[in-house]
C-alpha cells in the first residue's frame, strides 16, 4: 500500500510577512495615485466649465450678429464670469476671464473670436467662427 505524503503544517510566519509586505506595497501604490487623480479631475472640471462658457458666448454673439437690427461693435470686450452665476463670488466659485473680439471680414460678415482663461491656465481655450447677417433672424426693429 502506498502512503501519500501529507503536509499539515499550515502557513508559516515567513509567508505571512511576505503577504503583508506585498499588500502594503499595493496599498501605498494606490495611495500615490490619489493626488495626481485629484489634479486631473480639477483640470477637467475647469476645462469643462470653460468650454461651456466659451460655447454660450459664441452662441450669444452669433445670435446678436445674425439679427440685422443690431449694430455690431468691432471691438474687443473682456468680462469676468463667476461659475455660480451669482452677483458676487461665493465659496468654491471659479472666476473666468472671457475676451471676445469681433472683426469685420466682408460686407455683413464678421469673425467672432472668444478666449476663456482662468487662474490656473492663463493661456485658456480659444475658438472662432464666421457669422453673416440673416434676414430670417430680424427681430425687434
Amino acid at each position: 500500500m502506498l502512503r501519500s505524503i501529507c503536509n499539515n503544517r499550515g502557513v508559516g510566519l515567513l509567508e505571512i510577512v511576505i503577504a503583508v509586505f506585498l499588500t502594503v506595497i499595493g496599498v501605498l501604490a494606490i495611495f500615490s495615485l490619489q493626488a495626481p487623480a485629484w489634479r486631473t479631475a480639477a483640470r477637467a472640471d475647469y476645462l469643462g466649465r470653460a468650454a461651456e462658457i466659451l460655447q454660450r458666448q459664441m452662441e450669444d454673439r452669433e445670435a446678436f450678429i445674425m439679427n440685422s437690427c443690431n449694430v455690431v461693435p468691432t471691438t474687443t470686450t473682456t468680462a469676468s464670469v463667476i461659475t455660480s452665476g451669482m452677483g458676487a463670488a461665493v465659496r468654491g466659485d471659479a472666476t473666468y476671464i472671457v475676451s471676445t473680439t469681433i472683426t469685420p471680414v466682408g460686407t455683413n460678415v464678421w469673425r467672432v473670436t472668444v478666449t476663456v482663461t482662468w487662474p490656473i491656465n492663463p493661456t485658456g481655450i480659444t475658438s472662432s467662427m464666421i457669422v453673416a447677417r440673416q434676414e430670417f433672424f430680424k427681430d425687434g426693429c
